[in-house]
């Protein structure tokens, strides 16, 4: 075997390990025409009547799109649903387009150009404040109690068009769908409430085993999404899925649910693969940058690519994280060593941010986590972690624990391949 490359920041490492499976992503060809499409999903709406059935002459139409941080490619995409709109009799001074932010900042009018293309400048564009009590509606609350306050351009459109992509989420099961409206247009309120469904019950405690990587039946989180999404009642959805370098490989419309259940499903075919048995080691990369431009973003390779490995099983990975963190409060929650105690933290003062820093610290407590980073050593054994120099050093660490004969997996884009071990 020649030796498999793996993106590390913005070099290249070499790993030559004969014995190891690689685990990739589905090969499949971007199609040539991406318009024609998107033209095509439009024409088959799933689970709706088609956008001519919905939209009538002279209502205020709103589209929801997702930020910088969530490429969805409506570039291509958004002219090509203002010019049906158009060709309804929707005038381009009553469609506007709503950046879905969540708790995320404000745009710049460089990124406001790059999602929305040639519309810039020709459709009004505005950002979701999730702090201005002016800017959200009181929708009510869900059947467990989550208070539903929805940004105000969007809950008094005449008809709300959801826009996104579907790809795997580590908590949620799957982007895309429902969180454009929850968290996307959502009070910060909404977005945590929301968000902390990842936990049971206080009396029970822990981590609800079904909020995880790729599940959405039974899913607390995703039934919570759904639930106040649904309040808002969208009227249609328009979900992509992507190559893992960002081309449009599908589109979905239709329905909220049925359109993103359609989209998930081709997201888990592409992106998720089989294991027969459980590997003792993964050497994962998280795809290079800026896939690994900050631990917060890392942690997605490093979610998947436990998913492959036993209990106990030994992960390496390559994370360079020149931007550090990736948020200046993620690294004060490591203070807390005990995850009950780190539990109790953030049901008082939940962060989403603190969320990850848990969800890194029960992996860092279940596996070796050996990171090849520009951590330093002490903040590395801070977050649970090993550092090791190099890819190098880091084999002869994981090999000196290693059973003899060990299952090897390597998997080179680890912040989009998704490992199942079959039953």
């Amino acid at each position: 075997m020649h030796g498999i490359e793996l993106k590390y920041g913005s070099g290249t490492l070499t790993c030559q390990l004969p014995e190891a499976r690689v685990l990739r992503p589905a090969e499949v060809t971007a199609p040539a025409d991406v318009r024609q499409l998107i033209e095509a999903a439009l024409d088959a709406p799933l689970g709706s009547p088609a956008l001519a059935q919905i939209v009538h002459p002279g209502e205020q139409v709103v589209i929801v799109t997702s930020d910088i941080t969530r490429y969805t490619g409506s570039e291509h995409y958004l002219p090509v649903l203002v010019e049906r709109l158009n060709g309804l009799g929707i005038a381009d001074r009553d469609i506007c387009i709503v950046i879905a932010l969540g708790i995320h900042r404000k745009q710049s009018e460089a990124e406001h150009r790059k999602i929305l293309g040639p519309l810039f400048g020709r459709i009004a564009v505005y950002d979701h404040e999730c702090d201005d009590p002016a800017q959200l509606v009181d929708l009510g609350t869900t059947t467990t109690g989550i208070p539903v306050r929805i940004n105000r351009r969007v809950v008094e459109a005449g008809r709300v068009i959801v826009t996104g992509t579907a790809g795997f989420h580590y908590f949620a099961g799957f982007g895309g769908g429902r969180k454009g409206l929850v968290p996307g247009v959502a009070a910060r309120q909404t977005c945590m409430a929301t968000h902390f469904s990842v936990f049971n019950p206080p009396e029970v405690g822990g981590k609800h085993p079904l909020a995880k990587t790729g599940v959405l039946d039974g899913n607390p989180v995703h039934g919570a999404l759904l639930e106040a999404a649904r309040m808002v009642q969208p009227d249609f959805l328009l979900n992509t899925v992507l190559s893992a370098d960002k081309q449009i490989l599908g589109v979905f419309c239709g329905e909220l649910e049925a359109a993103h259940l359609a989209a998930c499903d081709m997201a888990r075919g592409l992106y998720a693969v089989t294991l027969e048995a459980p590997a003792d080691l993964a050497v994962v990369s998280c795809g290079g940058h800026p896939k690994d431009i900050n631990f917060i973003q890392s942690h997605k390779a490093l979610d998947y690519g436990v998913q492959a490995l036993r209990p106990g099983g030994t992960i390496i990975l390559l994370a360079a994280c020149p931007d550090g963190f990736g948020n200046p409060t993620f690294f004060d929650w490591f203070q807390y060593r005990d995850l009950s105690e780190f539990e109790a933290a953030l049901r008082s003062r939940y962060e989403i941010n603190g969320q990850t820093a848990y969800a890194t610290l029960m992996k860092a407590l279940q596996y070796r986590v050996l990171l090849v980073s520009g951590f330093s050593a002490e903040q590395t054994r801070v977050m649970g972690m090993e550092k090791a120099e190099g890819l190098e050093a880091a084999l002869q660490m994981a090999y000196a624990k290693l059973p003899d004969n060990p299952r090897i997996v390597v998997i080179p884009d680890g912040g989009t391949v998704l490992p199942e071990i079959s039953a």
